[in-house]
């Protein structure tokens, strides 16, 4: 009951901006590679499109492997410890990926990055559960996930004005540290019991263990459609995030400052103002049905898909740009509402562990395969005509989304026992 008590609105208001600030550093330091491409198969490093795309899925690969260790350890110890060390861990790697003098000192120093921000990315979801109750949740997660964005055209931006003016080892070692400083406040965050809002779990069973958690998991068909979704929406992403600086330098002509500068406020002001527009829309729509978040994530997705194709098939800079912004847009309505539904449908006490999951699933079959393949496609045929499995991928999940969204109001029709409207409840405490 002192737990409960002590969860303010002064301290919900700072774990939510503190997490947040964090998810910035942390997509920032993923995709710092990104703009680094073409210096660095200049370099004597010799990086291959091959080679590149590579670094990126073996990133993910170990991000992916070392979720579910995380997730586990999240449910069962401190959250905000856990994730502080994660946060320092991937920020010294990060820095030391400067200090490369082959391509495999620098895939083991981007592996290591990995392994610090699967400690974050598992855990910091089912901290954020645990700071407001379900009707809230969507704009929470819109404002938490914005920071992918920003972070994504930080890394971009920064990444590429570093390299121009001071050389792709400096842009290591400067957006490396700050993580560091991140930690200590992490620390300070309030840990709140799990499950604290949620009492339509009040009378789950406790998890018994790593084997029935991941039973349950799979179990739960929910969860396991919207994760599938996720996997094909995270195929297209990470391969588009990969290879969007090199695609504009090298197939359209651009610059690298003009490509990383523009490229990077492109996914600026439509993360920010897909990702605004999904948690607030989701949230609305949440009082009608309990499958909003899924309807919006499949129709925003949907629609994107054939967008997405005018930009990466157009040679007139007027429609590419179009493109690139209607097709990120919508893509990005779909963050916050998206990772509500997976936290939604899994009880409180193996959140983390399903987050986890979640994770290593949508990476095994997204991102890990995505850049290496194009990559691949790239050095054998031309990169103008491999980025054109993204719209493809684009299209798949959003076809899953609303397959998900109509068996579960189906389900619900027949189960009788559970109205498919969501309660309306007063907020324990202001939104930040």
């Amino acid at each position: 009951m002192a737990e409960a008590l002590a969860l303010n609105a002064g301290s919900v208001r700072r774990g939510v901006l503190v997490l947040t600030l964090v998810n910035l550093l942390n997509y920032l330091d993923r995709y710092i590679t990104a703009p680094l491409g073409e210096s660095l198969a200049r370099s004597p490093l010799h990086v291959s499109d091959t080679a590149f795309g590579f670094l990126t899925s073996g990133f993910i690969l170990v991000y992916m492997l070392a979720a579910p260790v995380f997730g586990r350890l999240g449910d069962a110890g401190s959250r905000t410890r856990l994730i502080a060390l994660g946060v320092f861990l991937w920020s010294l790697a990060t820095a030391a990926g400067g200090l490369a003098w082959s391509f495999a000192s620098l895939f083991v120093a981007r592996a290591l990055v990995g392994i610090g921000e699967a400690a974050y990315g598992t855990v910091a979801p089912s901290l954020l559960a645990d700071y407001y109750p379900r009707e809230y949740r969507g704009r929470v997660f819109a404002f938490f996930f914005a920071a992918i964005p920003v972070g994504s055209a930080l890394g971009y931006v920064l990444g590429g004005q570093l390299d121009v003016h001071f050389g792709w080892q400096a842009a290591f070692f400067i957006t490396g540290l700050p993580g560091a400083v991140l930690a200590f406040l992490l620390l300070r965050l309030p840990d709140p019991p799990r499950g604290i809002h949620d009492d339509e779990f009040a009378a789950s069973s406790r998890s018994a263990g790593a084997r029935g958690a991941y039973a349950r998991l799979v179990a739960n068909r929910p969860y396991v459609l919207t994760v599938l979704g996720y996997a094909a929406y995270t195929f297209a992403l990470g391969g588009m995030a990969a290879f969007l600086p090199k695609f504009l330098m090298r197939v359209r002509g651009l610059p690298e400052g003009s490509a990383t500068l523009w490229s990077g406020l492109c996914l600026l002001v439509t993360g920010l103002a897909g990702t605004a527009l999904g948690g607030w829309l989701g949230d609305r729509l949440l009082s009608r049905t309990r499958q909003a978040y899924l309807w919006l994530s499949g129709v925003a997705t949907l629609a994107a898909a054939p967008i997405a194709a005018v930009a990466l098939t157009s040679a007139a800079p007027p429609r590419y740009w179009a493109g690139i912004v209607g097709a990120e847009l919508l893509l990005f309505t779909s963050t916050g509402p998206i990772n509500s539904a997976i936290v939604n449908v899994v009880a409180p006490e193996i959140r983390a562990t399903a987050v986890a999951l979640s994770i290593l699933t949508i990476h095994v079959l997204g991102d890990v395969p995505s850049p290496t393949l194009l990559g691949f496609l790239s050095d054998r045929t031309s990169l103008g005509r491999a980025v054109l499995i993204i719209p493809v991928a684009v299209l798949v999940a959003g076809v899953i989304w609303i397959y998900a969204a109509r068996w579960g109001e189906q389900a619900a029709a027949a189960s009788g026992s559970e109205s498919s409207r969501a309660p309306r409840r007063d907020p324990p405490h202001e939104f930040p």
